[in-house]
């Protein structure tokens, strides 16, 4: 039963392809130590780098894609409740940028769409999928957006829920897809469902080209057996300049964090 729930058979991942270079430094929900998390700052801070950016999508009541990481409001905008619960005319009233500093208020909550509007072509975009009992919609509504804006060459997917990244892989296929993976240690789950979660990079629904790993996991067996594998290892969220250096020496094919200044001097030493 287990190795049937993470085998994938004869799978061959794609890894980045011409993507690669761009993904060796990533800032993380756009670079949110430099600016708001997921908000046009922390976007453009991090294309003032010369860096592409992690975002998180999900879907409002009313189907728009709404770049937000927590499922609900509370922590990052000055709203409450459910994004799912919530109409996006509402969404796009509220400040998203006060609760980090004041000199933020007035910074808004963005649309998928208004993203990449801007920012497609300057850079690598990780949309990364929440997970959401609305995988049909969510990936499809990803999927039509990606293609609006002709970026499907631009762009990869990356999502916890293996569910989700066979549904993009359904839709669009041209779409890079990698398999978040984490230690699970906090998470409200048994044995088992952690066991399959932790190898979840073969599971045969998702059928990754790379694999996005907590950084802690990635040790130098973890990052070589992958590799071997022919996946390419992203790390994530890595803000320590000392631990960055340690991942770049293993070997690591990028990194995922909150300061992307400090990636790319880890990245040059």
């Amino acid at each position: 039963m287990l190795l049937a729930l993470i085998g994938c058979g004869g799978h061959t991942p794609r890894g980045l392809g011409a993507l690669a270079d761009q993904a060796k430094v990533l800032g993380h929900r756009g670079a949110a130590g430099l600016g708001p998390e997921n908000t046009e700052p922390a976007f453009q801070a991090a294309n003032d780098l010369g860096v592409g950016f992690e975002l998180d999508v999900t879907l409002s009541s009313d189907g728009e894609v709404v770049v937000i990481h927590d499922d609900d409001l509370d922590r990052t905008t000055t709203g409450a409740g459910a994004v799912s619960e919530t109409p996006w005319v509402t969404i796009a009233e509220l400040d998203a940028g006060s609760w980090l500093d004041p000199k933020w208020a007035g910074t808004t909550v963005p649309k998928l769409d208004e993203v990449l509007e801007k920012h497609a072509g300057q850079g690598l975009i990780d949309i990364e999928l929440k997970t959401t009992p609305q995988k049909k919609e969510l990936a499809k509504a990803v999927v039509d957006a990606v293609r609006r804006h002709d970026a499907v060459g631009q762009v990869v997917v990356t999502s916890f829920d293996p569910y989700l990244l066979g549904e993009v892989a359904a839709l669009e296929p041209g779409i890079l897809r990698g398999q978040l993976t984490a230690t699970f240690k906090e998470a409200d789950l048994n044995l088992l469902e952690k066991l399959v979660l932790r190898h979840v990079g073969l599971k045969r629904k998702s059928l990754p080209d790379f694999i996005a790993v907590e950084h802690v996991r990635a040790n130098k067996r973890f990052v070589r057996r992958w590799q071997r594998r022919g996946y390419p290892v992203l790390a994530w969220t890595v803000n320590d300049p000392a631990r960055m250096a340690e991942l770049f020496a293993l070997g690591i094919d990028g990194i995922i964090t909150d300061r992307p200044d400090l990636g790319l001097k880890a990245a040059k030493r």
